[in-house]
């Protein structure tokens, strides 16, 4: 295992995540058990045992048949990783940098809303453990808890807030300077989502619970916000559903924006904070990636929402891969989409991306045991990572390129069951 008193544990300039092996292995002397199975194919059985209808079904409905979730999962078995031996790992670091922020992995929360739907603690658990684990936190603006709480609960941590933008220039002005006081340093515009995609399950059961007046937090407490309800009548105590719907009809909006209201949301965003980073997410297209840089973006998550928004798409993959190698020398280029343990967060960074976002896994950790649940999830990921790159020769993240992966070709062969992870 990891030996605990490894002479080298003192000299690494990051944690020695992988102990938290030696944690669990240990446990049962001292009549304990490990919290729960991280496999994902169990951890999401237990989180479905553990939630609400509504909540599963938000969680893990995707768009359509699920066939761009499967096609994300099918997109990372391409990819072998090439191991190296007798390399001295004992001093890695896991360790990156991201706008500034120096933090133990190239790993952070992906934004992810209305989590009361799975915790009655909503997001706050889960930024407190971004920032014990000095991980970037991401809040969605359709996030169930207001900002500023959210912001007490992450302390010193790096944090980014992750816009929809209302077709209500001062909302979103509001909203954006409360993140910026309340210390979110960056700016995440997600492009994809105007409104949500067609899923199944959500669908059939009426399952939107801003408009059963459920996770409506962070709009209820926005001042602008408050006084669109004041002259509308609507008293958000007596008619939560009303507030609700008010609220998630001006974030999901179904009014598409185009390019040409970026130049304006990027100038505010930069006024407002000074010129701190501001960033697309939903990047699919080498074309979109080449705008983005052309109007002065400072990143990008390529990203499909894990296959949450259109049926059939690319996998995301796929296109980081497209996308790195037209404009990776001329923008910040992040990941999220179907990441499960530390070997996809090593080929995506080794197919381009600088840093990788997580949601789901976090997600079933928080549904199954609140704060508990989301530290066990990641101190697992962080320690499989850190496991990783000792056992596969990896002495820093630099090293992580494209010469360690082998690749086949992208025949994706159609399965008709649908993907459980």
């Amino acid at each position: 295992m990891s030996d605990a008193k490894n002479p080298n544990i003192d000299k690494r300039s990051t944690p020695q995540w992988s102990l938290y092996q030696r944690e669990n292995f240990w446990k049962p002397n001292t009549g304990e058990v490990p919290p729960f199975n991280t496999e994902p194919g169990k951890l999401e059985e237990l989180a479905k045992q553990k939630l609400t209808e509504g909540g599963w079904y938000y969680a893990s409905s995707n768009a359509g048949l699920s066939y761009t979730h499967l096609a994300n999962r099918q997109a990372f078995f391409r990819h072998r990783i090439i191991p190296r031996q007798l390399v001295d790992t004992n001093l890695r670091d896991t360790s990156t940098t991201i706008f500034g922020h120096k933090v133990s992995a190239p790993i952070g929360f992906a934004p992810i809303g209305i989590n009361k739907i799975y915790h009655p603690l909503g997001e706050l658990p889960v930024a407190a453990i971004a920032k014990e684990l000095n991980l970037p936190y991401c809040l969605s603006t359709a996030g169930s808890t207001a900002i500023e709480d959210v912001a007490k609960a992450n302390g010193q941590g790096p944090r980014f807030y992750q816009l929809y933008m209302p077709h209500d220039d001062e909302l979103t002005v509001s909203l954006l300077t409360r993140a910026w006081e309340s210390g979110f340093d960056v700016c995440i515009l997600t492009t994809d989502t105007w409104q949500l995609g067609w899923r199944h399950d959500d669908v059939a059961t009426g399952n939107y619970a801003f408009y059963r007046g459920i996770g409506a937090d962070l709009g209820l407490s926005d001042p602008v916000f408050q006084k669109r309800m004041r002259d509308e009548g609507i008293d958000p105590v007596k008619e939560p559903q009303r507030a609700g719907a008010k609220w998630i009809d001006n974030v999901w909006h179904g009014r598409a924006w185009s390019w040409k209201k970026m130049p304006w949301l990027i100038e505010t965003w930069k006024r407002i904070s000074g010129g701190r980073p501001f960033m697309l997410k939903g990047i699919q297209s080498v074309e979109d990636a080449r705008k983005a840089v052309e109007i002065g973006c400072d990143g990008i998550v390529v990203s499909n929402h894990a296959g949450r928004q259109v049926d059939g798409a690319i996998a995301s993959l796929d296109a980081l891969e497209n996308i790195v190698e037209a404009v990776g020398d001329k923008i910040y280029i992040t990941y999220d989409s179907g990441i499960r343990g530390a070997a996809d967060v090593v080929k995506a960074l080794a197919l381009g991306a600088k840093f990788v976002f997580v949601g789901r896994l976090w997600v079933w950790g928080l549904s199954i045991m609140g704060e508990p649940g989301v530290r066990h999830v990641m101190k697992a990921l962080l320690a499989d990572f850190d496991i990783l790159m000792n056992v596969g020769g990896f002495q820093n993240i630099g090293q992580i390129d494209r010469n360690i992966l082998e690749s086949y070709p992208k025949a994706y062969a159609m399965i008709a069951e649908k993907s459980k992870l």
